[in-house]
C-alpha cells in the first residue's frame, strides 16, 4: 500500500478545488488511518477545509478528528490545557476568523472536553457567535427582498 501524506492529500485537493467522496475515503483509509498524529496534520486539514469546497461529510470528518486529537490524543487526557487552547484557537482563526466548520470544532472540542481552558471557551462562543450573525442578516435580507 502506498503511503500518502497529509500534505499531499492537500495538495491533490488544492489542485481539484474540492475534496471528493473518494478523496475523503482516501484520507480516512490511506491517510489517516488511526487519526491526527500531530498538530501539523490537524492545522493543514483545517486551512484546507478553508481553502477548497468539501462536503458534509468531509466537515463531520473534520470535527469529529480534531476533537478526538485535542481532547483524547493530548495530554492531559480529556482537558484542554492553555496550550491546546492557544494552539487550537490560532489554528481555527487562519487569518479571517474561523470558518462555521471552525466554530464548530471550537464548540465541539469544549462541549468533549472534561474541562477546557477558559480562553478556548470565550473563543467558542464567540466564533459561533460571529458566523450567527453573519448569518441573520443573510437570511433578513432575503426575506425583505421576497
Amino acid at each position: 500500500m502506498t503511503m500518502i501524506s497529509v500534505q499531499q492529500f492537500c495538495n491533490h485537493a488544492v489542485s481539484a478545488g474540492a475534496i471528493s467522496d473518494e478523496d475523503l475515503l482516501v484520507l480516512k483509509r490511506e491517510v489517516l488511518p488511526e487519526g491526527f498524529m500531530s498538530r501539523e496534520d490537524a492545522d493543514l486539514l483545517i486551512a484546507l477545509e478553508r481553502a477548497v469546497i468539501g462536503s458534509d461529510a468531509f466537515a463531520d470528518f473534520l470535527v469529529a478528528s480534531v476533537v478526538d486529537f485535542a481532547v483524547w490524543g493530548t495530554r492531559p487526557t480529556g482537558y484542554i490545557d492553555r496550550d491546546v487552547a492557544v494552539w487550537l484557537a490560532a489554528s481555527l482563526s487562519g487569518r479571517e476568523g474561523p470558518s462555521a466548520v471552525g466554530a464548530r470544532i471550537a464548540m465541539e472540542v469544549v462541549r468533549e472536553a472534561q474541562g477546557s481552558a477558559e480562553s478556548l471557551m470565550v473563543f467558542a462562543l464567540e466564533a459561533n457567535r460571529r458566523i450567527r450573525d453573519a448569518v441573520q442578516p443573510a437570511r433578513m435580507t432575503f426575506a425583505l427582498a421576497a
